[in-house]
């Protein structure tokens, strides 16, 4: 029974098919390894001469080599496809926002950085971190602190409601984590309690609806407001740098009394506000059931705030802007 040598036949299709410099060949080698003038159609023609036996084993013998013909030139040409479109991603359609050649792994956002820092300069003088949840009762955001229901601060204009009621609330501050933390625990208490906070605030360069904040809080017997000044301090020396100068300012707070501003001495001589500060009033203190020999103090700083004066950011936009330029010199 007369039979080419296929192996043949598929290792010239294997080095017809490493010279393709063009999609639109595959059409053409197709055509020239199964069309009507290639050596398979011949070879079928000529099973008419073969017997009923030898027809089927050929017959069956050709077939197989077309399918894997077929499927050769099916593969080379997908392979073509995508290593032309790799190719031009490469050189024309560069995507900034991933690496595709090194690993440079990942990298802690600017404001995480700082909230961390801050977190750690209390925490090496003995506060501990509290936490609480997002979606508050207007009771811990407002009545525990002291505020009244004719308080602007209660209005829909300022703050983020869930409820028709006015009762559930976006938090507008992380005071109710300490609200929640001396509800569970017996004074003394020294906590901070960092997190995100919500406000009814139009976005300009310094306000944003979503922000960051870090409040503290220390309660124990005897504590005065020279505790409070040499705590923070401590703080804004340990963050902008000893040489850092700092002034206390009288300033009103619903749930501290006395309440002040901190200011810090900028560069170029400018006073600047960085937090607002206080000794705990005492009906916060009696919404959670301390006794009358407690006393506390407690603050309350804008993460955000602390980054764009120590970075030198013009705009509270650029932390969540997710640009690359901006991300990567932090």
């Amino acid at each position: 029974m007369p039979e080419l040598n296929f192996d043949k036949v598929l290792a010239s299709l294997k080095l017809r098919l490493d010279e393709v410099v063009d999609e639109s060949e595959f059409d053409e080698i197709l055509k020239e390894y199964t069309g009507k003038d290639s050596l398979l159609s011949v070879e079928r023609k000529n099973l008419s001469n073969l017997s009923n036996e030898d027809k089927k084993v050929y017959g069956e013998t050709l077939n197989n080599v077309n399918k894997s013909i077929v499927t050769n030139i099916k593969k080379a040409k997908e392979e073509f496809i995508n290593n032309k479109y790799a190719s031009l991603e490469d050189e024309e359609n560069d995507d900034i926002t991933i690496d595709w050649i090194t690993n440079t792994g990942t990298h802690r956002h600017i404001l995480s950085q700082v909230m961390d820092e801050v977190v750690n300069i209390f925490a090496s003088i003995g506060y501990k971190v509290a936490y609480g949840p997002e979606v508050e009762t207007s009771w811990h955001n407002f009545d525990a602190l002291n505020t009244p229901d004719w308080h602007p601060a209660r209005y829909e204009s300022d703050t983020l409601y869930t409820d028709n009621d006015l009762e559930t609330l976006l938090r507008t501050q992380t005071s109710t984590v300490q609200i929640r933390h001396m509800e569970e625990n017996d004074p003394p208490v020294y906590i901070v309690a960092p997190g995100r906070v919500f406000r009814s605030d139009q976005l300009d360069a310094t306000h944003s609806p979503v922000f960051h904040q870090l409040e503290g809080l220390a309660v124990d017997k005897n504590l005065k407001f020279t505790d409070l000044k040499g705590t923070l301090e401590y703080f804004v020396k340990q963050f902008f740098g000893e040489d850092i100068e700092t002034k206390f300012i009288p300033h009103f707070f619903p749930f501290t009394e006395p309440s002040a501003e901190v200011l810090v001495k900028w560069k170029n001589g400018e006073w600047l506000e960085i937090l607002g500060c206080g000794m705990v009033d005492p009906n916060v203190l009696n919404h959670v059931g301390y006794s009358d020999e407690y006393q506390g103090f407690a603050w309350g700083v804008g993460i955000e705030r602390l980054a764009m004066l120590k970075y030198q950011v013009d705009h509270i936009k650029n932390f969540y802007d997710n640009d690359l330029r901006f991300l990567e010199q932090f």
